[in-house]
């Protein structure tokens, strides 16, 4: 998997968000919970918002180039259930390719998205 700034930009990310007492500033401070000294501040919850985003595409920039390991949000990796419609022969035909590659249909459906998403397989339509 390519692992550019589109994706990293992609992830859902959690932004810690808390008002600041007058004594602090008064206004907002925001931070990426994950990622450790990107921050941001604002008079109000969406300009801090906007301004820790604005370090966060920073950060990206400067950490691709120097090839810094960015960390990813730990439930990235969790399994979800989704619902999907096929008709019955294509379901059939995942079950066949699946038992042949020693796998479920969700392993093989995990599989071939994989293969998408780094450009291993192609779809002409």
């Amino acid at each position: 998997m390519i692992k550019d700034k589109n994706y990293y930009l992609a992830i859902n990310y959690d932004i810690v968000l808390s008002e600041l007492t007058p004594e602090d500033g008064g206004g907002y401070f925001a931070y990426y919970q994950d990622i450790d000294g990107v921050m941001g501040d604002g008079v109000t919850k969406k300009e801090a918002i906007a301004d820790v985003k604005s370090a966060f595409n920073c950060y990206l920039d400067s950490a691709l180039k120097n090839k810094d390991r960015i960390p990813e949000p730990d439930d990235l990796r969790k399994t979800k259930k989704i619902n999907i419609s096929m008709t019955a022969d294509r379901i059939t035909n995942l079950d066949v390719y699946a038992k042949k590659l020693n796998t479920s249909r969700s392993g093989l459906l995990s599989i071939l998205t994989d293969k998408l998403i780094n450009h291993d397989i192609t779809i002409n339509r």
